[in-house]
């Protein structure tokens, strides 16, 4: 299970690559094993201001449809389209062509409450 060093997490899954005022999140490669087969993902709030833990679109799986918590508060900028044709992408590279939205975050203290790797690896070996 790769749990990429430079990244931050959340309990719920997310990654959060900080790129100066912009977050990149996607979910990461335990929950994508845990999902199975990935075969649509939803987001409909590009350009929507929401809250840390606010709901931002859902992944669906061959077995189940989970939704998609955003990490940090901000205006989300971007949805990755590949994603619409390729939504297997999530599962064969989480961390890198899976991403999911980038954030304009509106408040960096809340990067304190996200996960380090270290922590996140606590979780899901636990």
């Amino acid at each position: 299970m790769k749990v990429p060093s430079d990244l931050k997490y959340t309990k719920d899954h997310e990654w959060v690559k900080i790129e100066g005022d912009i977050a990149i999140i996607g979910i990461t490669d335990f929950a994508q094993s845990e999902l199975g087969d990935i075969v649509y993902v939803e987001v409909e709030t590009v350009d929507e201001t929401l809250d840390a833990e606010d709901v931002f679109g859902t992944v669906e799986a061959v077995k189940t449809v989970s939704d998609l918590f955003l990490p940090l508060s901000g205006e989300i900028i971007e949805f990755n389209e590949a994603l619409q044709d390729e939504p297997e992408k999530v599962n064969t590279d989480p961390y890198g062509e899976g991403w999911m939205v980038k954030l304009k975050f509106s408040d960096s203290s809340e990067i304190d409450n996200l996960l380090s790797a270290d922590d996140y690896k606590a979780i899901i070996n636990a």
